[in-house]
Formats: structure tokens, sequence, C-alpha cells
């Protein structure tokens, strides 16, 4: 497996991390990929979901394991992405539970587990990865939500890190690291458009940020003026001389700052 290159000690980074990567995604984002690897070595972080939905466990597919052995061949890292990415509690109790569950998202798998729940979730997704051979390092919960009983079961676990929109976590003890990042909300044409003002208000006030995160999701690849987007980006960075490096790699360059 090939060796991600460090950066140079004050080198700014980019961090390209691939969303809710499952069997059924994969199509979406391969075109992206193929587009991505033309330009070079590139690594990515893949946010790999055991059983999207309860319905594309990564056990049954063959195929597709075998196109997560190959990135990481690449020198992609793959982490762990919930279990389900679905969101299997109760329903809503509060106005302020029912807009966090159902209207900012209703796929927070991890936003009011228990501590004893997110643990059996966490070890699931671990052991797939010890089946399979594949190195983890991270821990990201779908749309970023953590219960306080998910923290508590994180602190018990052999995990590295995990992350929130802005900010990387360095664990057991949840130290912060500023990593701003960048996010589309790509499912309707006017979603899109505020999107692209937002990211470029973004970009330009971190454009001396160590580093940016480009947090794709499979529906920012099913619209060219997104999937675009981020591909220009890409460039546009690479071209301002930010070195793309994976989550795991370029936490460990800051614990060498």
């Amino acid at each position: 497996m090939p060796e991600t290159v460090a950066s140079s000690p004050g080198q700014p980074s980019l961090l390209l991390v691939l969303h809710d990567v499952a069997p059924h995604t994969w199509a979406d984002y391969q075109p992206f990929v193929e587009a991505v690897d033309a330009l070079g070595s590139i690594p990515m972080t893949l946010l790999v979901v055991p059983d999207f939905h309860r319905r594309y466990a990564l056990d049954a597919d063959v195929c597709f394991r075998q196109q997560l052995e190959r990135r990481l061949a690449r020198g992609d890292e793959l982490a762990l992405h919930g279990y389900c990415h679905a969101d299997e509690g109760p329903p809503p109790l509060t106005p302020g539970e029912y807009f966090m569950r159902r209207v900012y998202t209703r796929e927070g798998e991890f936003y009011n587990l228990s501590r004893d729940q997110a643990l059996e979730r966490l070890l699931a997704g671990i052991r797939l990865f010890e089946r399979h051979g594949w190195p983890l390092h991270g821990f990201v919960a779908p749309a970023w939500l953590m219960s306080e009983g998910t923290r508590e079961a994180l602190r018990q676990l052999p995990l590295s890190y995990t992350s929130a929109p802005q900010t990387l976590f360095r664990l057991p003890d949840f130290t912060a690291v500023p990593a701003p990042g960048l996010v589309w909300s790509a499912r309707s044409r006017w979603r899109r458009g505020l999107s692209r003002l937002a990211n470029d208000a973004r970009e330009a006030h971190w454009r001396h940020a160590s580093t940016i995160r480009l947090g794709l999701h499979p529906v920012d690849m099913r619209h060219d003026f997104s999937r675009d987007y981020w591909l220009t980006l890409l460039q546009r960075l690479l071209a301002q001389g930010r070195q793309p490096m994976t989550k795991v790699a370029w936490l460990a360059s800051q614990a060498r700052a």
C-alpha cells in the first residue's frame, strides 16, 4: 500500500472526504473518483456505511468490497460512518428534537442513542473492518450528530478521531483540532444555488486556513452543477499549492508540528 505523502511544515492542505460510501452510492461517485484519479495521486477519505438503511450490507457485496480494497491500495483511508445511517429511534417528543430528526435530517443515527446502544453499533462496525483486514482510525456520525451516550462510547474504543462540521476531535479525550469544511445541500435547485454562494464565501474566508475539508455526498454527484463545482474547486486548491491528504494523515502531521 503506498504511503500518503506528508505535508511540509506550514504547507496548507486539503482533505477530500466522500460521505455515505455504500454499494448503492458508488455508481454516483465513480465518474467523479475516476476524474480525481486522472489528476494524479490524490488520497481521499471514504466514509463507509456497513449496512446502509439495512438494505446494502457490505458483507454481502464482494465486488464492492474489492472496490474499497483497490482504494486502500491507492492510499485512500476508510473511516466508519455510522452503521446503518438511519434514525431508528422512537418518534421525536419535542419541537427541537423534531427539527433535528425530521427537518434537518432523517438520518441522524447516533443523535439520541444511549452509551450501550452506540457501543453496540460502533463495535459491529469495528468488527466488520477487522473481518476484512481494513485499517480503521476514525468514526464520523451521520450528519455529524452524536448523543452524549455516543461520546461516552467513543471514549472506550481504540479509535483516534471523530469529527464535526468544522472540527476534528482526537480521541479518547475529544481534543478539538480546527478543520473548516465545505459542504453542499444539493437536493433541490434553490439549495444548490445557495450552497454555491455560501461555499464561495467560505472558501474566500478560509483561504489562509491550514487545511480545508471538502465534504461530498452522493446527491452532489447527481447534478452537473454541484459535481462540476467540486472538481473545479479541487483543481483550484491544488493549483494554490494545497497538499491533498487523508484525515488520519493530516492529524498525524499536526501532532508532529
